[in-house]
Parts: C-alpha cells; sequence; structure tokens
C-alpha cells in the first residue's frame, strides 16, 4: 500500500465529501459541500474546489480517488449508469483530471463503500465481500482480497438494476429511470420502499425513518410496508448469495439505518439460497455514511501508480 497520506471524494446526489486519510485509516481532514442539482459543470467545479482544499492537507498524495454513482463505460470513457442522470453521456473523469491537473481514480460508490469495508470495517478479515448500498438509490459492489471487482464490461455489482426475483406482473410492469422495469432500485431504494407505501395506502407525505418509527409502534400500514421490502431484500439478495456466495454481506446508505434491518435479512435470504444453510453474516457498515469516501481514498492505497 502506498505510504502517502490519500485523497478520496464520494460524489452523492446530495452531497460531495472529500477526505484525507493515512495509510493506517486516520481521517487527517474532511469537508462536505452541497452537490449541485442537475448542474455537470456544477459538479465538476465543487469536486474540484473540494480536491485543492484536500491537497493543501496532503500535497504529497499520488492522486484522488472517486466514488460515484453509475461507471465509466471501457470502450467510449463516458459516463452511464448514474441516477444522478446530468453525470450520464459526460467524460467525468477525464474533465475532473483535467481541472486538477492530477490523476483521478474512479469507481462506482458501491464497489467503495465495499472496499472500505474489507480493509478496515465489517468486512475486514474475510476474502469476498459484497456491499449494498440502500439510499436514494440501490447498488451493489464487489471486493474479493480487498481489491475491487469491476468485470469485462465495467458492470460488476450493478445490483440495482437487475429485475426484482419473483416479480408480480404489475412490479414487472414498473418503470425504471434507466428504460428496464422492475428494477430493484424501484423497491429496494428508501424512495422506492415510500413509494410502495403510498400504493398500499400509506401517507405519501411519510418517509421511511417514520414508516420505522410506525412500524415499531404497532401501525399495520407501516409495517407491512417493511415486511415486503425486507421480504423483497431477502430474495434479492439470495440471488446474489447463490452467484457470488460472500463471506460478508455489509450495508450501508441512510436506509440501512432502520432499526433491526440487518438481523432481520439473514432470515430473509435463507429460503432464497440453493444450500442447507446459511451463514452469511449480514451486517451494517462500520464507517456509516463516511465508507464512500474512505473506499474513495482506498484505491490509490491498493492499486498505487
Amino acid at each position: 500500500m502506498s505510504a502517502r497520506p490519500l485523497i478520496g471524494v464520494d460524489l452523492g446526489g446530495t452531497k460531495v465529501e472529500a477526505a484525507v486519510i493515512e495509510p493506517n485509516g486516520t481521517v487527517l481532514w474532511r469537508a462536505r459541500e452541497s452537490t449541485p442539482p442537475g448542474d455537470y459543470e456544477g459538479t465538476i467545479a465543487t469536486v474540484a474546489g473540494l480536491v485543492r482544499r484536500a491537497r493543501a492537507q496532503a500535497p504529497k498524495a499520488h492522486g484522488a480517488g472517486l466514488g460515484h454513482p453509475g461507471s465509466s463505460s471501457p470502450v467510449t470513457g463516458l459516463h452511464r449508469n448514474a441516477n444522478s442522470t446530468c453525470l450520464n453521456g459526460m467524460p467525468l473523469l477525464a474533465d475532473l483530471e483535467r481541472a486538477l491537473g492530477m490523476p483521478v481514480r474512479g469507481a462506482n460508490d458501491a464497489n467503495c463503500l465495499a472496499l472500505s469495508e474489507a480493509i478496515d470495517g465489517a468486512g475486514k478479515g474475510v476474502r469476498t465481500v459484497f456491499g449494498v448500498i440502500l439510499g436514494t438509490g440501490c447498488g451493489g459492489g464487489v471486493v474479493v482480497d480487498r481489491r475491487v471487482i469491476e468485470g469485462a464490461n465495467g458492470i460488476a455489482g450493478e445490483w440495482g438494476h437487475m429485475p426484482l426475483p419473483g416479480a408480480s406482473a404489475a412490479e414487472l410492469a414498473m418503470p425504471c429511470w434507466c428504460g428496464r422495469r422492475a428494477c430493484l432500485e424501484l423497491f429496494l431504494s428508501g424512495p422506492g420502499v415510500e413509494a410502495d407505501h403510498v400504493r398500499h395506502g400509506g401517507d405519501r407525505a411519510i418517509r421511511l425513518p417514520r414508516i420505522a418509527w410506525l412500524a415499531q409502534s404497532g401501525d399495520a400500514c407501516a409495517s407491512a410496508t417493511l415486511q415486503r421490502w425486507i421480504e423483497r431484500l431477502g430474495r434479492a439478495l439470495g440471488a446474489v448469495c447463490n452467484i457470488l456466495d460472500p463471506d460478508a454481506i455489509v450495508l450501508g446508505g441512510g436506509a440501512s439505518l432502520v432499526p433491526g434491518l440487518a438481523e432481520r435479512l439473514p432470515a430473509a435470504i435463507a429460503p432464497h439460497c440453493f444450500s442447507d444453510r446459511f451463514v452469511t453474516p449480514v451486517r451494517l457498515a462500520m464507517h456509516g455514511d463516511s465508507s464512500g469516501v474512505r473506499g474513495a481514498a482506498w484505491l490509490f492505497a491498493t492499486f498505487p501508480p
């Protein structure tokens, strides 16, 4: 691993976080700014401004790691598949390198979560980690032996845009922003759970934390919403386990903080695994919403120039 301080940036739909991290994992500096909504040039300027501030704290850093929604096409280098749609079709990494005059290494935000947690978090000490982001979107990342696996087409872990296993006719008819139908993101993300609550008679003004609170208080509609969510998560993660069979599943993103979610998931996953047992631990991200920026920084530690 690199002996120099590491710069990481987590580009999210609502905030951009930058951090300087020592090779031992100690955070030396961090800062956050709001993401300019729907503004590509503004996003480039925000990220570049934060990285310049980080470089003042780490002038010897090789470059900056960037965690982002979606991925870069290995064919064109243009961004794709991001729910922050202003990034799609744009040369995100090339534009940032041009703005900063330094190398920028990017990875999907779920890959960064998985990498962070595999190195020194909830997946430390195991070989294969599947990282799950449940937030405004829904994504997955794969790390094996502390290395991000991106795949031949750069889409390994693009779990949020596979169809919901065992979907009903009504679920199969639901369109996703990506152009497909019945994507997991429609059902497993925070907004997806909230929309499902409304479809089943819930108040459209209620957000997921309130739904969880109502469920804990005995509200039947809210309880049913959480049960559908957990059952769908079980089906979706069962499919992952049948292909990857990870040593640990790590949950991140705001929706993962619903009380009891990690504890309830193993029983929901087990019926969908082609095995006589299910022993894979499901854990919350140890570094919380800072896992993304830590994983972005680790991109330069695990793959130094």
